[in-house]
């Protein structure tokens, strides 16, 4: 089976080389070039477009960065037209329901899956990922050799793609939501004097740290914050959860305001500097901004 993966981030890394581990025929793509020779050195070939990578492969599997990615490389696949031999578009990316509707409709032939994955890169690498589908239920079918070559489980969510990128996003609200609170907690016992390791200790025992939490505690005491999931895509995901909602009718304060966090985490330490990173927004002293009211 050939598969093109196009995007090299951390996820779409883990992707391929996965896929490759399982013998599989594996074509990448990165926008930048020259950034995925770990992948290639495994036995990846590297295409230098979308459509070359596209070509000849039974799936194409999109990790992209955000919405405005995969509309673009989903509207320059659309292009390259349909029929039996078209590859199944999936996207595994992070991205708005709105966004994976627009994809599906974009598609000739509707040969498209919301497909994003429950887990960290390196659960991956483990076989411990889960996956959530959403499209036709005859398309996802056909793809059972790339879920059960990547994942320990698929969820079907039904034909609506929206579906599957709507759990993803509140799935990934309950994190950094609690990513947040953990950062004010680290913080408050920093600075009431209580001895770190058995702050650690205490972290890794209490019944209400919920164990998605288990793998940042080193790096919210301690760390350098160089993990995979970055305060830019924090806040981005969180965005998309409110959207969500307030489409519907439902306001949500607290994730405009763990949005904002996030946000001015990004500004006050790095962009690309993991989720823990905004425990030093609170170390530092700052709280929300003056301006960046919650909206009720």
């Amino acid at each position: 089976m050939h598969i093109a993966v196009l995007g090299m981030g951390n996820m779409g890394r883990a992707v391929a080389l996965r896929l490759l581990d399982h013998e599989l025929h594996v074509t990448i793509w990165n926008r930048t070039q020259g950034k995925a020779a770990q992948v290639v050195e495994a036995g990846a070939s590297e295409a230098s477009t979308p459509e070359d990578a596209a070509k000849g492969a039974d799936a194409v599997l999109m990790s992209l960065a955000d919405d405005a990615a995969v509309m673009e490389v989903a509207a320059r696949l659309s292009e390259m037209g349909s029929g039996e031999d078209a590859p199944i578009l999936a996207d595994m990316s992070t991205v708005s329901p709105r966004t994976s509707r627009a994809v599906r409709d974009m598609v000739p032939g509707g040969r498209f899956l919301a497909a994003p994955i429950i887990g960290a890169p390196q659960t991956i690498g483990h076989g411990k990922a889960t996956c959530l589908v959403a499209g036709d239920r005859r398309l996802a079918d056909r793809l059972e050799p790339v879920w059960s070559g990547l994942f320990c489980g698929t969820q079907y969510c039904g034909e609506d793609p929206g579906a599957a990128t709507t759990f993803k996003l509140l799935n990934n609200y309950l994190l950094i939501s609690a990513m947040a609170v953990m950062a004010e907690v680290v913080a408050t016992a920093e600075a009431a004097g209580l001895d770190t390791g058995l702050l650690r200790e205490a972290l890794h025992k209490w019944p209400t740290v919920p164990p998605s939490l288990f793998n940042r505690i080193d790096d919210t005491i301690g760390g350098d914050h160089h993990g995979w999931f970055s305060t830019r895509l924090g806040a981005k995901d969180v965005r998309l959860v409110a959207e969500v909602a307030e489409a519907n009718g439902l306001p949500l304060p607290i994730a405009r305001l763990v949005e904002r966090r996030y946000e001015e985490a990004a500004r006050h330490t790095s962009a690309e500097a993991d989720i823990a990173a905004i425990v030093e927004l609170v170390r530092a002293g700052r709280g929300p901004r003056p301006g960046l009211a919650v909206h009720a």
